[in-house]
């Protein structure tokens, strides 16, 4: 095998690729990519490289100048960093029995390559059920991974709950203090289509940051959910388990309500929150006026701060307390200008969601639900 690839894709390539490469997996084979040669639609040689373990796989097809075809296995992460500190120009990879050659420039590595007959067999990516803007599928998976478990005792919660039902999906996570719902369209092949899982919420994350281009495939298998991009496609094994019941969480009468400024509300948690000692249990205190939000946090031993910004009231003055941790997560998931904080009392959970302006109604799109933290005294 012999062939010539850019820098930047190589890396970016074998990025993708390894996600599925687990640092000790039980077989030693499985530290490995398989690199493939073909000749694709209009003449291009294309290399697919693969990754898989018993968890995911990831595939991604580059185009090459090729000068020699065949298949081979190489230490995936090893040849990753190498492609990855490489100038961006081109690299040749000639693979010559059980040795493989990386060069570019005056750089020549040389590294050795496992046995192509132990890798498992080639992933069999399955077919796309459906389709949606890659950007807003990027979007939705990151507003709801972040209130995502990362508790192994309890799998269920590290994963996203994933609803199919015709066009619309509805994406959830929680780690019982949050809850996180995004309800988006596609556009399924089948307008009947319907089901409900359970996705590692890592792995997803992965796959929704990285899968780049316009437009997404998504793929909902009893056992399986898949990815594909424009030259990219990904699987990840689906979690066993109940995932809670969360439908009637979230209050349905909600006679209290705050909009403010979210950029300005997320830097002020910052800088409140800097005064708490770690790991960060001590809540940071906001109190709701008519026209301001008072944000304090600290005792007088340890140190405190404050700060105040304008806010919209409706209802009573109301004073809560949270975890500034998750308070962050949250506002920085509205990917709103105006956040909206509804409340019933403070022992209740909040409502954030996000508005385009001060006059709009809240996006009903995606919906965040956060605990408060009991206050001292």
């Amino acid at each position: 095998m012999k062939f010539r690839v850019q820098q930047s894709a190589l890396a970016d390539g074998l990025g993708w690729a390894v996600r599925s490469v687990s640092t000790r997996p039980a077989q030693p084979i499985l530290t490995g990519v398989r690199l493939v040669t073909s000749r694709g639609e209009g003449g291009r040689d294309i290399l697919t490289v693969s990754g898989s373990s018993p968890e995911s796989t990831s595939e991604v097809d580059l185009e090459v100048d090729l000068a020699d075809g065949g298949e081979a296995v190489i230490p995936g992460r090893v040849l990753a960093e190498l492609a990855r500190s490489l100038p961006d120009r081109p690299v040749e990879i000639v693979v010559e029995g059980t040795r493989v050659t990386v060069s570019s420039g005056h750089f020549r590595s040389t590294l050795p390559t496992l046995p192509v007959e132990d890798y498992p067999s080639p992933p069999t990516f399955p077919q796309v059920q459906g389709t949606l803007p890659a950007a807003l599928f990027t979007e939705a998976v990151a507003q709801v991974q972040v209130a995502a478990g990362r508790d192994d005792m309890l799998p269920m919660l590290t994963a996203v709950r994933v609803e199919v039902t015709g066009d619309r999906i509805v994406l959830a996570a929680t780690d019982r203090y949050r809850l996180a719902v995004r309800e988006l369209t596609w556009s399924p092949n089948d307008p009947t289509v319907g089901a409900v899982a359970l996705v590692p919420a890592k792995p997803l994350g992965d796959m929704a940051k990285s899968i780049g281009g316009s437009t997404v495939g998504l793929t909902l298998e009893p056992h399986l959910f898949g990815v594909a991009g424009d030259n990219r496609r990904a699987t990840t094994r689906l979690l066993d388990g109940e995932f809670p019941k969360f439908q009637n969480l979230f209050p349905t009468v909600l006679p209290t309500q705050a909009r403010v400024d979210t950029a300005e509300l997320v830097e002020a948690v910052r800088r409140v929150r800097l005064v708490l000692p770690p790991p960060g249990r001590d809540p940071i205190t906001l109190t709701f006026h008519d026209g301001k939000v008072e944000l304090s946090a600290g005792r007088d031993a340890d140190g405190e701060a404050t700060e105040e910004l304008p806010a919209i009231l409706t209802g009573e003055p109301i004073t809560l307390g949270y975890n500034p941790g998750y308070l962050l997560d949250g506002l920085s998931a509205l990917g709103a200008p105006v956040a909206v904080l509804s409340f019933t009392e403070p022992t209740r959970p909040t409502v954030l969601q996000g508005a385009p302006d001060t006059e709009a109604e809240p996006a009903a799109q995606y919906r965040h639900l956060l605990m408060p933290m009991r206050l001292p005294g």
